[in-house]
């Protein structure tokens, strides 16, 4: 005659086993949101340095798609910036804006890719990316942004100079 099965043991059995696939796929996701991440923006600690010159200067890693990322403080709070030439100003989502304590001083029309939205102009007093500091950069505040991430436009890129090489954007101030 078999032996009687303990039903206790095997229903705690069963329990630690769906616990430890559960604690498992958490890690796995942790650890897969961190991959994600570096690939969204591979400058989450920008490499800088200075030049003989003694010139501040940021060497940028272009993302999985092809963009520059990286990250950077706006009058001291840190933020992320997508770098775009194609952008006249710096533009920063309102519920960024709101966080940076930004004032809005007026309100005019921009065309986007998604068509003309209405912006409010405001005055970032220091924009930094690794050693490269710029002060008195113009920018606008846009309502219809929902990302997290500022676009660094031509206010303050044309402030530096930019020079692409394969994957690679150095920013020289």
């Amino acid at each position: 005659m078999p032996a009687p099965v303990n039903d206790n043991s095997s229903v705690f059995g069963r329990y630690f086993i769906w616990l430890a696939w559960i604690i498992a796929i958490i890690l796995l996701i942790y650890l897969f949101q961190d991959l994600l991440e570096k690939q969204w923006n591979p400058n989450q600690q920008p490499e800088y340095r200075l030049t003989n010159a003694g010139q501040a200067e940021v060497v940028l890693q272009q993302n999985h798609y092809g963009h520059y990322v990286t990250q950077g403080t706006i009058n001291g709070y840190p933020v992320t910036f997508l770098l775009d030439t194609g952008a006249t100003s710096v533009s920063i989502p309102a519920h960024l804006a709101k966080q940076l304590e930004l004032t809005k001083t007026g309100s005019y029309l921009v065309q986007t890719a998604n068509g003309s939205v209405r912006v409010f102009q405001t005055h970032i007093n220091e924009l930094t990316i690794g050693n490269i500091i710029l002060n008195d950069v113009n920018a606008n505040i846009n309502p219809g942004m929902q990302a997290d991430e500022i676009l660094l436009g031509m206010s303050a890129l044309k402030k530096v100079e930019f020079t692409q090489s394969g994957k690679q954007l150095v920013l020289r101030q």
